[in-house]
């Protein structure tokens, strides 16, 4: 690349990291002053927080991408407005002649950085977007007929037939600075953060949002916990999944830094359980590839013979759900788990998203659209796809009739009951034989835990064979229609 002196708007959005990030190492490679900016877009669907929890999540990211960058010798400048005006303002300001960023995926970013493309170059400036947040693009991995994949397993040969990620390249020491600094906001009058009550207050314990974080989080997974992965990534008490999902959400490490890490290690790694985890990222990919080609995937049923299925309205059982009330305690800790630390556990999502569908026959909608508003790692392509594979209504999906037993999911994977135990301490005391059922356990058993059901505990929402015969029922009805 040619080296100009004048200034380039480097334009951050899920891409909160130094490391490996094609957008800013082209920038500083231009030659001229670097202007790093993050526009908090008027359209909330556009601001890298889906909700919330990663609005306090997309806080504390700032906060340590700023300090990364004045390490770097450099600054954040923050903004907030229509993107476009923004930009149009800061090339003004500052006589930069060039905006670069790293692309994007959803439907509505995808849209608007298109547009901002087209107008920003019919006026002579240089527009350039670089890949990175993905391992592959969507618009070029294609079928041999040339559509999009619509099944995982040929998506993953696909992908593991390819050639091999970029490596990923190495931050810079320092960016070039700009001989004055255009006004930034202040990161505390956006009012990210919840107050009265602060109910993130928990998140703490458990996350430390930005690239240092992230960067931890791989270390530990790769030295303590990819041994086992595939055994043990199903158990909800274990430390053995990779806590990386909203690191790589906001984009503070990147999907080929993380690919990266998996290779060359030791021999005691087992094969399955680097393949396993590698088809956790490439899944991740394919929730990716699914929204681009079908932009209406939070939306709409993948099946269209779902739109004929007769969900139930019951607002006073979806709350039980939400606050963990549901009588069945796996489900519970799930639930408030995730109002506690903002994520649940890969496989007590399967079991949450299954009881509210298929036992209370709630719209799978409803339940995306909270954990969207939940999750730390709330993601606008794997919320809706791991939601419609739940329901059956999805690509390559589980079938509706794969309905989990919520008890027997609980003695499987959560034996005694350790996680149950940690997020509904109402029924720490009691006997681990039904701790997955107190609702089977005899008076005096609950007695002595301190449990009366009804009271400190609730009784269940619905009986499980009861509803597992009525969801096959409405399941039967809506294939009828067909």
């Amino acid at each position: 690349m040619t080296a100009k002196k004048e200034p380039v708007i480097l334009w951050f959005r899920k891409d909160l990291r130094l490391a490996d990030n094609r957008a800013l190492l082209a920038a500083k490679d231009r030659g001229g002053p670097v202007i790093p900016v993050y526009i908090a877009h008027e359209n909330p669907l556009l601001t890298g927080a889906l909700g919330a929890a990663q609005e306090w999540w997309l806080h504390h990211s700032l906060e340590a991408l700023a300090r990364t960058l004045e390490q770097a010798e450099s600054k954040l400048i923050l903004r907030r407005g229509n993107a476009e005006s923004v930009l149009k303002s800061l090339l003004k300001e500052t006589g930069a002649t060039a905006i670069f960023w790293n692309r994007r995926y959803e439907p509505h970013g995808v849209a608007v950085d298109s547009e901002i493309k087209k107008r920003f170059r019919d006026d002579g400036f240089e527009v350039e977007s670089f890949a990175g947040y993905l391992l592959h693009e969507p618009s070029k991995l294609k079928t041999k007929s040339g559509g999009p994949y619509r099944v995982y397993t040929p998506f993953w040969r696909a992908f593991e037939g390819g050639d091999e990620p970029t490596e990923p390249a190495a931050a810079p020491k320092t960016l070039p600075s700009p001989s004055s600094w255009p006004k930034s906001d202040t990161l505390d009058n956006w009012k990210l953060l919840p107050s009265k009550p602060d109910w993130a207050k928990d998140f703490s314990d458990v996350w430390t949002p930005g690239e240092a974080g992230a960067a931890e989080n791989l270390k530990t997974f790769i030295e303590d916990a990819l041994k086992g992965y595939e055994e043990g990534r199903d158990f909800p008490a274990k430390p053995a999944t990779s806590m990386l999902s909203p690191h790589l959400t906001m984009g503070e490490i990147s999907p080929a830094q993380v690919w990266d890490a998996t290779r060359g290690l030791p021999r005691n790694i087992a094969s399955n359980d680097l393949s396993r985890f590698r088809k956790e990222i490439v899944w991740r990919e394919f929730c990716y590839h699914l929204l681009f080609h079908f932009p209406e995937l939070d939306e709409k049923n993948w099946n269209s013979s779902f739109d004929a299925f007769e969900w139930h309205a019951d607002s006073a059982k979806f709350t039980a759900w939400t606050k963990g009330m549901t009588g069945y305690p796996i489900v519970d800790a799930g639930m408030r788990q995730l109002w506690k630390h903002g994520v649940m556990h890969n496989r007590v999502r399967m079991i949450t998203a299954s009881f509210l569908i298929k036992h209370l026959l709630i719209d799978w909608r409803m339940g995306e659209k909270w954990f969207r508003d939940t999750l730390v790692d709330a993601d606008p392509a794997s919320n809706p796809a791991n939601w419609q594979w739940v329901a059956g209504s999805g690509a390559d999906a589980s079938p509706f009739f794969r309905i989990f037993n919520p008890i027997l999911q609980g003695e499987k994977f959560d034996p005694d009951g350790g996680y149950v135990k940690t997020f509904v301490p109402e029924l720490e005391n009691l006997d681990k034989k039904f701790i997955h059922k107190p609702f089977d356990a005899p008076k005096e058993v609950l007695k002595k835990a301190g449990i009366e059901l009804g009271k400190t505990y609730p009784k269940p929402l619905v009986d499980h064979n009861e509803a597992r015969q009525r969801a096959l029922a409405a399941y039967s009805d809506m294939k009828k229609g067909d």
